[in-house]
């Protein structure tokens, strides 16, 4: 099994940062590989169990499932259902704390996943570097100056 954990600090307070992401089907509003999202079935997307389908800037198509959600613990966990990536069994938890010198945000993004040995370390390493280290980034550009 593969495994990645991104972590970043973003210097603005945590609940500042968890409306900008709570929204399961918000990806596009705040992260630029993503350029399109729906939630199937029309249901809820804060309702476990709801699968989010998306598109990518490349063009590929992803869909996950909503496992956990909490606002009182600024926690999102999904997993991929359906993705180009030779991957399976893949669970990711995107995580807010407080940190409370300069009432900023603590952000961590995990995953698991398997995949076939000779594709994992590049998969884990793309996953983070452009997936959770992107959004990392662009929720910092996003609020830059504010606090």
């Amino acid at each position: 099994m593969a495994k990645v954990t991104i972590s970043s600090v973003i210097d603005v307070p945590v609940e500042k940062v968890w409306a900008r992401i709570r929204d399961f089907n918000g990806l596009p509003s705040w992260h630029p590989r993503m350029v399109e999202s729906h939630i199937e079935d029309g249901k809820d997307p804060g309702t476990i169990g709801c699968v989010r389908n998306f598109q990518l800037a490349s063009g590929a198509r992803i869909r996950e499932k909503l496992l956990d959600f909490s606002d009182g613990n600024f926690l999102v966990s999904y997993s991929i259902l359906e993705t180009p990536q030779p991957l399976t069994n893949h669970k990711a938890t995107l995580q807010l704390r407080r940190v409370t010198d300069g009432d900023r945000t603590y952000a961590e993004w995990t995953a698991s996943f398997d995949a076939p040995p000779e594709e994992a370390d590049k998969l884990a390493e793309g996953m983070g570097a452009n997936v959770f280290q992107g959004g990392f980034n662009a929720l910092k550009s996003h609020f830059a100056g504010q606090s």
